[in-house]
């Protein structure tokens, strides 16, 4: 689960984090208003509040809003009204949203901070080496970039998950930054604090991009982008409600009322239905190496029952960019002959025009493939992840 800056930032203080002084606005005329009770005489900076990074650098769509970003830094107070009203209500497009963008349906004001410094700075579940990640940056552009052209560029701190951050690592930090010494106990304060958010929260990922150095040698959160584990979510309530519906697609919310996980990727055209994200990435490795990729993938790992796994085959069979549908189940506490019953129970309803092949392991696996072949739609089955990969591209290019 994803929030927005301003939540984020909201949490943070919670943490003695220093964020900028700002509020959230849903007209132009809230934007001016709450700009007047931040700051006398400002700057002050309107934040496009949506769940995807680089808004600095996106644009929106619409005519009459192309000269503004999704970040604007405003000068004079009579032209806040007029900037909040060219991204209130408009599409605004970054390399981290889709081609279609998302609608900006709320600002945040804040004021603005000025910093001697600024870095990028962040805490991530490493999956690779099972620890927890601190990821330094002198530079504040796409890191992604950054992390492929110049690795090095960036400073990796691995820690376990009872370990504290000590004097030592911070000094790497600072050295790395080429940081003043005098900021040495500001920034330990600063790390430790964000530490500690990082594992209350169960988050999956904290960044702070970019972090503000004062000239009090203090530090400054002046973005904040924060992840959380889902497991995790039922020991955090008040998490939960900040989820907003509006950045979810009308797919995800039908998977999410089942109690599914689902999402879309910008191309491919194969749907993947699993009962677990390590088969899902296992579906989406062999595809790739069969130059094919994945449109979307859902994962029914949890209670299910026949009429969730039926939603479930609906929801991925009406997404157009569908092609051609792997089901990759290890029966255990699901069983398989459940899925094939959900399976027979959506396309009675909906119909069949493009290739499915179904692969089960597991709990009355021989039960579900009965249950498949017993009817007159054109199902596939498979005993293994390739042999389902194969089968299926196959009969999708003599579906064309």
């Amino acid at each position: 689960m994803n929030i927005h800056e301003y939540q984020a930032k909201k949490l943070l203080k919670q943490f003695k984090i220093k964020t900028p002084k700002g509020r959230i606005a849903y007209t132009q005329n809230e934007a001016l208003s709450v700009a007047q009770k931040i700051s006398d005489k400002g700057p002050w900076v309107l934040k496009a509040q949506i769940q995807a990074g680089a808004r600095a650098k996106g644009h929106f769509l619409e005519k009459e809003a192309q000269n503004v970003s999704g970040v604007e830094v405003v000068k004079k107070l009579k032209d806040i009204p007029l900037i909040a009203s060219q991204m209130l209500g408009h599409t605004l497009v970054t390399d981290q949203t889709q081609p279609q963008g998302k609608l900006v349906s709320k600002i945040y004001v804040e004021e603005f901070t000025s910093s001697v410094r600024s870095f990028y700075l962040s805490f991530v579940i490493n999956r690779i080496q099972a620890c927890i990640t601190l990821l330094v940056a002198n530079l504040t552009d796409n890191i992604l970039d950054l992390a492929q052209k110049k690795p090095e560029s960036i400073l990796r701190l691995n820690f376990d998950l009872n370990q504290k951050i000590t004097s030592q690592d911070i000094q790497q930090i600072l050295s790395f930054l080429d940081l003043p010494q005098t900021s040495l106990a500001k920034l330990k304060i600063f790390v430790q604090n964000l530490y500690h958010a990082f594992l209350e929260l169960d988050a999956t990922m904290l960044e702070i991009n970019p972090v503000g150095l004062l000239k009090d040698d203090s530090f400054v959160a002046l973005d904040a982008k924060i992840s959380f584990d889902d497991n995790a979510l039922f020991r955090h309530p008040d998490v939960v409600q900040m989820h907003d519906d509006y950045e979810a697609s009308e797919n995800v919310l039908k998977a999410a009322k089942c109690g599914f996980k689902y999402r879309e990727f910008e191309d491919g055209n194969i749907g993947l239905i699993v009962n677990g994200d390590g088969l899902a990435l296992a579906v989406h490795d062999y595809l790739k190496q069969k130059q094919a990729k994945a449109a979307c993938y859902l994962n029914i790992k949890g209670g299910v029952d026949e009429d969730k796994i039926a939603q479930s085959l609906k929801i991925m069979m009406t997404n157009p960019k569908v092609e051609g549908i792997i089901i990759n189940i290890l029966g255990g506490f699901l069983r398989c002959n459940l899925v094939a019953d959900g399976i027979i129970s959506a396309v009675s309803e909906i119909g069949l025009n493009i290739p499915l092949v179904a692969r089960f392991e597991g709990t009355n696996k021989e039960a579900a493939k009965e249950i498949l072949s017993g009817h007159h739609f054109p199902f596939l089955t498979a005993d293994s992840l390739q042999e389902a990969t194969l089968k299926l591209l196959e009969a999708m290019k003599e579906n064309d």
